[in-house]
């Protein structure tokens, strides 16, 4: 299920450009648009959930095949040695911009204590 007000759901359905750099039949990542690192994808799955917070049993395997296809990622784009973050922000306070849950993808310089 999707919500056709969704930034997220509307990338995923491709009614809206994005660089995609990864698609199955449950998920999709794309280029961060005001990218924070010099690989920073987002990973987003097609079915809404509004975060983490929304996760059921039978909806919680979506975070691990995001994390699969994350690691992928890192690999194919040469961060994983060096190291990459892989996070969800999980409301507002947290920073969370986009009520569609996804991870973020950084990686290919120092990033620091802090989550930029």
């Amino acid at each position: 299920m999707t919500d056709p007000e969704c930034l997220f759901c509307k990338i995923a359905e491709k009614r809206i450009p994005a660089s995609i750099v990864y698609e199955d039949a449950d998920l999709v990542a794309f280029k961060d648009i005001f990218p924070k690192a010099p690989v920073h994808l987002v990973l987003v799955p097609r079915t809404h959930l509004a975060s983490l917070e929304a996760l059921t049993p039978a909806t919680a395997p979506l975070v691990a095949r995001m994390a699969l296809a994350a690691a992928q990622l890192a690999r194919e784009l040469g961060i994983a040695e060096s190291g990459y973050r892989f996070l969800s922000n999980c409301g507002p306070d947290a920073g969370q911009t986009v009520a569609h849950l996804h991870f973020h993808l950084m990686g290919g310089a120092p990033l620091g204590e802090k989550i930029p």
